[in-house]
């Protein structure tokens, strides 16, 4: 562990955990003049993204706001530990977060009776994964998720307004055929011989990387810069990523549940289906009609108008 840093209102400190034999390299924001036990924060970010990325964003806010926040980065990406690199997969990453909240349950700053999850992102449908089973998870945000459901994975397959030819080529069904027979290939290739096959994340045109479209193209190369980030991801993951889904899990969530999305997001009815299937009564769905999925990512006065909004409902749910 490195020596802390200070920075705004809160210090930064370089820290590992163990999560399945692998370390993970986490930031942890820690209030500087608070006293006492404090909440914590526990931040999952988008996919195939890093810990300098929008965890970013949102640990620094609340630290600012009094509670320890530590954002990470997943197995195989970033600065953690995990071969082959670039493999995303949605129960793996679920497993990750149950790790960091071990270890930072741990810390002498902690309240362990006052945890929140933030999930960004396909971090909100596998944070709901992980509160729908683990009962340390005093509250729970969403935010701008990418919830998965069969009426949702369309939008996987680049069905979305900004894509490079709205309404031509492939269906967005035979768009994820061909991408399950990718993955599936992919797998045994690896299995067979130990190859690993990529493919870029983001690409404005082409429509088999894992997120088409102009929109997420122009964000995730908009942080090449920060953190240790790869325009690539391994295919075989796919294979882990098309058979999730997060409906299920939502319908036995009982903590609180704080969902904020865009109204210019295109998947507003999977953020619906998904609030509405949460069966405990605490919960509360947040949509900024003028913002974007990326918004809710960098865009410092969007940013700042959610941690406003996350602080002022942590602190009601876990007083």
């Amino acid at each position: 562990m490195t020596t802390a840093c200070r920075h705004g209102n809160y210090l930064v400190e370089e820290v590992s955990f163990e999560s399945a034999r692998l370390r993970l390299a986490g930031l942890l924001h820690v209030p500087e003049h608070a006293s006492g036990p404090l909440p914590a924060a526990v931040i999952l970010g988008p996919f195939a993204s890093v810990k300098e990325h929008a965890p970013a964003q949102y640990a620094t806010r609340l630290a600012d706001e009094g509670y320890v926040a530590l954002a990470f980065d997943a197995a195989y990406v970033g600065e953690s530990a995990g071969e082959p690199r670039g493999l995303n997969e949605p129960l793996r990453r679920a497993a990750d977060v149950r790790a960091a909240i071990d270890w930072i349950l741990a810390r002498p700053e902690v309240d362990r009776s006052r945890l929140a999850l933030v999930g960004l992102g396909d971090g909100a449908s596998e944070v709901v994964v992980v509160a729908s089973e683990d009962e340390r998870v005093g509250a729970l945000a969403a935010v701008s998720g990418v919830y998965r459901d069969p009426e949702s994975d369309r939008q996987l397959a680049g069905d979305c307004p900004d894509a490079a030819s709205p309404g031509t080529g492939p269906s967005p069904e035979s768009r994820l055929d061909a991408r399950a027979a990718r993955a599936k290939a992919a797998s045994a290739r690896f299995a067979e011989l130990g190859e690993v096959d990529y493919l870029p994340v983001v690409d404005p045109v082409r429509d088999d990387v894992a997120l088409p479209g102009r929109e997420p193209w122009r964000w995730y190369l908009s942080q090449t810069g920060r953190g240790l980030w790869e325009n690539r991801y391994a295919v075989m993951g796919d294979v882990a990523y098309l058979e999730f889904e997060s409906l299920s899990a939502a319908r036995l969530v009982r903590a609180p549940v704080a969902m904020l999305h865009g109204g210019r997001a295109s998947d507003g009815a999977a953020a619906r289906r998904h609030f509405d299937a949460v069966a405990g009564t605490r919960k509360e769905l947040f949509v900024e009609p003028d913002a974007s999925r990326y918004q809710y990512y960098d865009d410092p006065s969007t940013v700042d108008r959610a941690v406003r909004t996350l602080a002022s409902w942590f602190g009601a749910q876990l007083a």
